[in-house]
């Protein structure tokens, strides 16, 4: 099943400045029974965003109706511990497109590029810089240009590096079987050829 195509996304952008975040605080272990990856959003930071009663916790960021987007912006280690790919479904059903941080567990980044949800690894300056901005400014925009590989706020540039077999995916809209089927002509070509 494809996925929707990414190229340049201008947003606003959510701050979660906590490091060493783990798979289990972005969506926790109960809430694992689902087999398809619709609905995880509903209970992503379930156990940061609601308390014992079921309530909003007021000073958690999503609640915060100040800072909304489709960029989340997180600590440095974010996607650490067990290697569900739950995570990566409840950030991207939630509505990010783009998580931002210095540092990604492998595992993590690997499950968010699976499911068209891009990891963003940059500086530590840089990403303190940024989440600095955004707290002062909820409607500061974003602007994460995949083709070119660079992500600017204000008039503060950085690249980023990805693989390019995963970048080809994602700007093309690709899973793993689509970009299969995408060289057809040319696995035909290379059949008569080897014939």
């Amino acid at each position: 099943m494809s996925k929707e195509k990414f190229s340049t996304l201008k947003s606003t952008a959510v701050p979660l400045p906590n490091e060493n975040v783990d798979t289990d605080q972005i969506i926790p272990a109960r809430f694992l029974k689902a087999t398809t990856r619709e609905g995880f959003g509903e209970n992503l930071f379930r156990d940061w965003r609601f308390d014992s009663n079921n309530q909003p916790v007021s000073n958690f960021i999503l609640n915060d109706p100040s800072f909304t987007g489709k960029i989340l912006v997180a600590g440095k280690n974010f996607g650490c511990g067990s290697s569900r790919e739950h995570a990566a479904w409840a950030i991207y059903d939630y509505g990010f497109r783009v998580v931002v941080s210095s540092f990604f567990a492998d595992i993590f980044k690997n499950n968010a590029l699976n499911n068209s949800l891009l990891p963003v690894v940059v500086s530590d300056a840089y990403l303190k810089s940024l989440l600095e901005a955004i707290q002062k400014n909820p409607s500061l925009e974003v602007v994460v240009d995949l083709e070119n590989q660079s992500i600017e706020f204000g008039g503060n540039k950085e690249s980023f590096e990805i693989n390019p077999y995963k970048k080809s995916c994602l700007i093309n809209g690709y899973d793993d079987i689509d970009y299969l089927l995408s060289l057809n002509e040319e696995i035909k070509e290379f059949d008569k050829q080897h014939a």
